[in-house]
C-alpha cells in the first residue's frame, strides 16, 4: 500500500511520489517553516545518516486542518511550525504524540518545550524593543509595560494584534502578571500609538526610520534582516523587563505526529536537530537564537548582546491565547 506526499522544489512547483509506509530509512516532514530555511538541515542530515527527509510546506493552519483531516492515514511523521501557540494548539487538536527523550529533556530548557513532552522548541526568537538611536536614549526604556506611559504618547508604532506574535506576547503577560494588569498596560499602548497599527514587523521598522514614530515592538530576526541590508540604519535592540519578568521569547519548534508511520525515525532526527551539529544550521539560517544553551549563537546574532529570557513556560502562550485576543480587542488594539 502507497501513502501519497507531495514536495515542493524550489521553481519546479509541485512533485508528487510515493512513501512506501513500511521504510524506515526515511522521514516525512509537514513544515511551516520555509523550505530555504529547512532544505540545508535536510540534506544534512540525509549526507550524515542517510535517512532520507520528504517534505511538504505550506502555512501552519492548512497544515493542521490537513494532520487532522488524514488522521491514522496521514504520511507526515513530523510536524514543524512557528510560534508556541501553533504548537500547542497542534497538541491540543491531538494530532501530535508524546515523545520519551532523555536527550531532547537535556537538550532544551523546561520552559521552551511542551509540559506534556509534544513539542519542542529548536529555535529562540526573542520579541523585543527596538528604537531610534536618533531621539530615543536607551536609559529612556525599561520594560514593555512602560511603553504605556505618558511620555510615549504619539511615539510609538505597533504591529496589528491579529498576528500570532504579537498574541503569544500579551498571553505570557498574562500569565505573569494577570489580566486586569495586562489590559491596562495593553488600553495605555494604544492610547501611545502614533498611527494605525502596522501589518508587518518590517513595516514597524521602517516608521520608525522615517520618524513617524521613536519606538515598537519586533521579532529579533526582522531586526537582524533590516541591518544586515542596512548596517547604517538609526535603529537598535533593547532587551525590557531585565530586571522583572525578563524578555518574552518564542521558538520555532517540532513534535512528531500521532500517527506517525516512522515514530523511531522521526525521534532521531527531532533529537538531531536538537544537536549542536544541527542547532547553528536551524538557527542561523533565520538569524534566531540556538534552543540549546551548550550553542552559541551565530556572531551577527550574538552582537546584540546578552538577556535573561522569561522562564514562563511556553505552553501558556497557547492556553491563554484566546483569552488574550479578547483582552486586545477590548482594548481597543486592532
Amino acid at each position: 500500500m502507497k501513502i501519497w506526499a507531495i514536495v515542493q522544489f524550489a521553481g519546479m512547483g509541485l512533485l508528487t511520489f510515493s512513501v512506501p509506509a513500511s521504510a524506515a530509512d526515511e522521514v516525512v516532514v509537514y513544515s511551516a517553516r520555509n523550505e530555504q530555511l529547512i532544505r540545508p538541515l535536510f540534506e544534512a542530515y540525509t549526507r550524515e545518516t542517510g535517512v532520507k527527509i520528504r517534505f511538504i510546506t505550506d502555512k501552519e493552519g492548512p497544515l493542521l486542518v490537513r494532520l487532522k483531516a488524514e488522521g491514522s492515514s496521514t504520511p507526515a511523521d513530523m510536524f514543524i511550525t512557528v510560534d508556541a501557540g501553533n504548537l500547542w494548539l497542534a497538541a491540543k487538536e491531538g494530532v501530535l504524540a508524546k515523545v520519551d527523550s532523555p536527550v531532547l529533556m537535556q537538550n532544551i530548557p523546561a520552559h521552551l518545550r511542551d509540559p506534556g513532552q509534544q513539542w519542542f522548541g529548536l529555535s529562540v526568537r526573542a520579541r523585543t524593543i527596538v528604537y531610534h538611536t536618533g531621539r530615543v536614549k536607551p536609559a529612556e526604556l525599561s520594560t514593555y509595560e512602560a511603553l504605556g506611559d505618558p511620555k510615549w504618547k504619539g511615539r510609538l508604532c505597533l504591529r496589528t494584534s491579529k498576528k500570532v506574535y504579537n498574541q503569544s506576547l500579551v498571553a505570557m503577560m498574562i500569565a505573569r502578571q494577570g489580566e486586569t494588569r495586562t489590559e491596562e498596560v495593553v488600553r495605555r499602548w494604544v492610547a501611545n500609538l502614533a498611527t494605525d497599527v502596522f501589518s508587518s514587523d518590517d513595516q514597524v521598522m521602517e516608521a520608525i526610520l522615517a520618524g513617524q514614530c521613536d519606538a515598537g515592538i519586533v521579532n529579533t530576526y526582522y531586526y537582524g534582516r533590516l541591518v544586515k541590508k542596512q548596517p547604517r540604519a538609526a535603529i537598535a535592540l533593547f532587551w525590557p523587563n531585565q530586571k522583572t519578568g525578563g524578555v518574552h521569547v518564542n521558538v520555532s519548534g517540532a513534535g512528531i505526529t500521532m500517527h506517525a508511520k516512522h515514530k523511531v525515525a522521526a525521534q532521531k532526527l527531532l533529537e538531531w536537530l536538537s544537536s549542536p551539529s544541527a542547532q547553528n544550521l536551524f538557527a542561523d539560517g533565520n538569524l534566531e537564537f540556538p534552543v540549546n544553551p551548550t550553542v552559541a549563537p551565530a556572531a551577527s546574532v550574538a552582537a546584540w548582546g546578552k538577556f535573561r529570557q522569561d522562564q514562563t513556560n511556553l505552553a501558556e502562550a497557547g492556553r491563554r491565547q484566546v483569552q488574550a485576543v479578547k483582552l486586545m480587542d477590548r482594548a481597543g488594539y486592532r
